[in-house]
């Protein structure tokens, strides 16, 4: 790996006026508090926040003639970042593995590092702080940084994310960070022309076989049985060629068995134009698959979290979530990769196969980040669950099974309307089941010609089934796994009964 320094510098880089206000916050906050405060700055992705913190740095070197200290999680991120300030006209120089000594740190007022690079050198007593002031945090919630706060305690912190949620619901940020400023919204910054505008598409998916893992997310191998199946891996299929067929396409998973199934998937169906990228892969290869994807317009890239951070190509045109978070912090990073305005480029697609914006909101729905960073628990305990989400699902028959009963004119049951009058009549809530019987009955005798058509019609209602019984299930004091099940197979077989009887008549 190569030492990175920036001595060669240009200045001029332009700032938009609500990147200048920020800024202006931002030292109004560094003059009137204590040299040890420790401040975080919001910003939505896309929003500039590199640009911003690098233009606070020039500038607080130039006032101050103190040193700054910028901390990133990535090697990617270092890079940029180096790369940034240069333009700023700061000269600085990037701490990596390589780097053994730092004799010529007094030739620098501005170093970025990773944190566990940081740490070592500090051990080694290499990196003198004292004149050191103002120390940079990107993407500020994650919580690896906390371990080198004890060499920091009299310099103010800025810590810069576009979430102000820790990683790590256990270490919440209100108890390192005194404060959080919060900058412009994403609508705002969509109406003002700076990012483009989401089309979210939501397909709705049973996550009920998921499990959450000790970091409060679901699992990998949980989601790799999920989003593996034919089931899903077909609604992906189905969801791309409806929605961003000839596009752009980034395709986030969360296991590289699901990945490289998505990859197969693609290949089987005819696509060409679909690779794979892990963090398993070189960074030769990693940078080959980058090219090409940038220079291929309907590319599809299918990966795993690789690129939620440190990644910028402007001219995605569709994002497709095909995996399911509890963390909104990914939600919006993925979501954010689609999101920089590019050539005539304002919009861009969102498809969603984890049920993400019904638990977390459109990406471009105001959210109250100060009512969370104060009251993280209280926000994480009041996400609305996947049971509740699934609730709300509302059954739609595939074109192709609708054909089959194009001689029924209704095939709606409502049942929380039918339980509800069931119960103010004061009667067994069971007629609930049995009217549906009924009319999934007719259905398949009106469509059939004979008792065996039929029978076969009843076959393609099985979803429809377990919709209505999980709906009505809900209603109900017994609503264990082995009663819904018991109910299903008492459904069907009335239905059987319903419809040989109908075709006796």
């Amino acid at each position: 790996m190569e030492v990175e320094e920036n001595k060669k510098v240009k200045k001029g880089k332009e700032l938009y006026d609500y990147q200048k206000e920020n800024i202006d916050k931002v030292f109004a906050t560094i003059d009137k508090k204590p040299s040890n405060y420790n401040l975080v700055f919001q910003l939505p992705t896309g929003g500039g926040k590199t640009v911003i913190f690098s233009e606070i740095a020039r500038r607080f070197i130039e006032e101050s003639k103190k040193k700054v200290l910028i901390l990133t999680h990535r090697i990617e991120l270092s890079s940029q970042t180096s790369k940034m300030l240069a333009e700023f006209g700061v000269a600085n120089k990037v701490i990596t593995s390589d780097v053994k000594s730092l004799d010529d740190q007094d030739e620098y007022m501005c170093f970025v590092a990773m944190v566990e690079t940081l740490k070592n050198r500090l051990n080694d007593d290499l990196l003198d702080m004292q004149d050191v002031s103002l120390i940079i945090i990107d993407e500020a919630h994650y919580n690896s940084f906390r371990k080198l706060f004890k060499y920091f305690q009299n310099c103010f912190i800025l810590g810069v994310t576009a979430t102000p949620l820790s990683s790590n619901i256990k270490l919440p940020m209100n108890e390192i960070y005194d404060e959080l400023l919060v900058g412009e919204p994403i609508n705002t910054l969509i109406d003002r022309g700076f990012l483009a505008k989401a089309t979210t598409y939501t397909f709705d998916v049973a996550l009920g076989g998921l499990k959450v893992g000790i970091n409060g997310d679901y699992t990998v191998k949980s989601s790799d049985d999920l989003y593996s199946s034919n089931l899903m891996q077909d609604k992906l299929l189905h969801a791309y060629v409806e929605k961003s067929l000839g596009k752009k396409t980034l395709i986030f998973n969360n296991g590289i068995n699901t990945s490289w199934h998505v990859y197969d998937t693609f290949k089987a169906a005819g696509y060409e134009n679909i690779r794979h990228l892990d963090n398993t892969f070189s960074k030769q290869e990693r940078s080959e698959i980058l090219r090409w994807f940038k220079h291929t317009p309907d590319a599809v890239l299918t990966s795993v979290s690789i690129l939620t951070t440190g990644f910028d190509e402007p001219s995605v045109d569709t994002i497709i979530l095909n995996r399911a978070t509890k963390s909104i912090t990914l939600y919006y990073q993925m979501i954010g990769r689609g999101s920089r305005v590019y050539k005539d480029k304002k919009t861009f697609n969102v498809i969603d196969l984890g049920n993400n914006a019904a638990r977390f909101g459109l990406w471009s729905a105001p959210i109250n980040w100060k009512r969370i960073f104060k009251s993280p628990d209280y926000y994480l305990d009041n996400l609305i669950n996947d049971e509740d989400i699934e609730r709300q699902f509302i059954y739609e028959m595939p074109p192709e099974v609708r054909e089959k009963f194009k001689n029924s004119e209704d095939i709606t049951f409502k049942v929380k309307e039918e339980y509800e009058k069931a119960i103010k009549r004061g009667i067994k809530s069971k007629i609930v089941l049995d009217k549906s019987v009924e009319q999934h009955a007719q259905m398949c005798f009106e469509n059939a010609d004979d008792v065996f058509d039929a029978r076969d019609l009843a076959i393609l209602l099985d979803d429809d089934i377990k919709d209505r019984i999980k709906k009505y299930s809900h209603y109900m004091i017994k609503s264990t796994k082995n009663y819904i099940m018991w109910l299903e197979e008492d459904y069907k077989r009335k239905l059987n009964t319903s419809i040989n009887m109908k075709f006796k008549e």
